[in-house]
């Protein structure tokens, strides 16, 4: 029978906070097509795995303007213009969050997120700099879902796999924290995650303050 966990780990990336190359592209792009070819093609996933891995933005942008020296300025954006991949936090989770806070449950992050950016983001939600203890991806050269980074995390933190559940909105991150002994839900919502970790045993409201159209508390 599973241990009831009493440690929440999240991840930040639509979870915590929302983020789509698109929401910036679709400013750069009239034709939604070349939009998703430039996404495909150019400045793809992979790059912004790199990144998250710890490739510098400078060092990427450089690489992929000499593959791609004709979209040079939409390349660039991908770094001088990242904020805007951001239009804001995921209110029910935010809120979930300050519960969880104001009853003292453990709170972590293990997040695939760039070095350099990572600092951004987290002086402008300052929620984000108030966990126990966040494992950055781009400061630890190791990225989700390598098993490395999850036992890196369990290490620092001097947990037992058992005692955490583990929440990210990458099914394969989710079976990654899985394969390292960490519960794990995959994020589906707000609402959805509160009614799955007050299942789990956490003492958590059964609905948000949002979810009666009530202001969330600082």
């Amino acid at each position: 029978m599973p241990v009831a966990p009493s440690n929440i780990v999240f991840d930040v990336g639509n979870v915590l906070i929302e983020w789509d190359p698109r929401n910036l592209y679709r400013r750069i792009f009239d034709d939604p097509a070349r939009m998703e070819w430039f996404l495909a093609n150019v400045f793809t996933s992979a790059v912004n795995l790199d990144c998250d891995r710890g490739l510098s933005f400078a060092d990427a942008v450089a690489m992929v303007t000499t593959r791609h020296p004709e979209h040079e300025e939409a390349i660039r954006a991908f770094d001088t213009r990242w904020p805007e991949m951001i239009p804001g936090p995921i209110a029910g989770s935010v809120a979930l969050l300050e519960e969880i806070r104001r009853k003292g449950i453990p709170d972590y992050a293990i997040t695939n997120f760039s070095r350099e950016k990572f600092p951004l983001a987290a002086a402008r939600f300052d929620f984000l700099r108030g966990f126990r203890l966040v494992v950055v991806s781009g400061e630890e050269g190791l990225v989700k879902p390598d098993r490395a980074i999850y036992d890196l995390f369990l290490a620092r933190a001097g947990l037992a796999a058992q005692s955490c559940v583990f929440i990210d909105d990458s099914p394969a991150n989710v079976a990654g924290a899985r394969d390292a002994g960490m519960q794990a839900l995959h994020f589906r919502g707000p609402e959805i995650l509160r009614t799955e970790l007050r299942a789990l045993g956490f003492a958590l409201c059964a609905q948000s303050a949002e979810a009666f159209g009530v202001a969330s508390m600082a």
